[in-house]
C-alpha cells in the first residue's frame, strides 16, 4: 500500500526549502503527496518566476524542482479539496512537513482551525500521532507566535526553525547549500536518508571542499 510522506508549503517566504525537501524524498525513493496553498502560488511565483497551478501541476513542478518527474511517484491535492485523501486520518501516510510554515500555517495548525487542507492534514497528522516537521520562517517573532509554536511542540510536532549551520560549507558556503542544510535537518526529522549536507564529525574543517 502507498504511504507517502505529505509535504504542505505555506505562504512564507522559502519556497527553495519546500523544493529541497521534495526533491530529497524523491531522491530516497519516497512517494510524495503535495499540497502548495494559495498564498504560497505567489511566494513561488514572486521568488522563481514560476506558476504553480491546478490543472497544470505536473509540469509546473517539474520546472520548479528542475528536473523530470515522468517516474516520480508524486500527487498533488489542490489546497481548497477538504475531501481530499490527506484530509481523513484513514488515508495512509507516513507523515508531513509544512515548509516553509508561515506564522498563519502555525497558528491555524496549533488552534485545529483546518482552514484549507494544509492545516486539515496537518491536523490529521497530530492527532494520528504521526510525524509532523513544521518549518517556521519568520523573524523577528512575537509572544503569539512562540506561544503557537509550543502549543504545536507540545501535541507532538517537531518545530524546526529555518535556521541553517555553517560547519557544512564554511563562512563561505552558496545559498543552495544553506538551503539544502535545512531541508536535510528536516529529513533527518523524518528519518529519511540523503547526503544533502556533511555531517559534523568532531573534527574542525574536516572534509570541506
Amino acid at each position: 500500500m502507498r504511504e507517502p510522506w505529505v509535504v504542505g508549503v505555506s505562504g512564507a517566504s522559502g519556497t527553495p526549502y519546500a523544493a529541497a525537501v521534495v526533491r530529497g524524498l524523491l531522491d530516497a525513493g519516497e512517494p510524495v503527496d503535495l499540497i502548495v496553498s494559495r498564498a504560497a502560488r505567489l511566494t513561488i511565483l514572486d521568488e522563481t518566476g514560476r506558476p504553480f497551478r491546478d490543472a497544470h501541476w505536473a509540469d509546473d513542478l517539474a520546472g520548479w524542482l528542475g528536473r523530470d518527474l515522468a517516474d516520480a511517484d508524486v500527487r498533488h491535492w489542490p489546497a481548497g479539496d477538504l475531501a481530499a485523501g490527506p484530509s481523513s486520518g484513514s488515508y495512509r501516510v507516513r507523515g508531513m512537513a509544512v515548509v516553509p510554515a508561515s506564522t498563519a500555517a502555525c497558528a491555524g495548525i496549533a488552534i485545529g482551525l483546518s482552514k484549507d487542507l494544509l492545516q486539515r492534514a496537518a491536523e490529521v497528522n497530530l492527532k494520528e500521532r504521526r510525524p509532523l516537521v513544521v518549518v517556521p520562517r519568520e523573524t523577528p517573532v512575537t509572544r503569539s507566535h512562540l506561544e503557537h509554536l509550543i502549543a504545536l511542540h507540545d501535541a507532538g510536532a517537531v518545530v524546526l526553525p529555518a535556521s541553517p549551520g555553517f560547519y557544512g560549507a564554511g563562512a563561505s558556503a552558496s545559498a543552495q547549500q544553506l538551503v539544502d542544510f535545512v531541508a536535510g535537518k528536516v529529513l533527518d526529522a523524518l528519518g529519511v536518508p540523503h547526503t544533502l549536507f556533511r555531517r559534523w564529525s568532531g573534527q574542525l574543517a574536516a572534509d570541506r571542499s
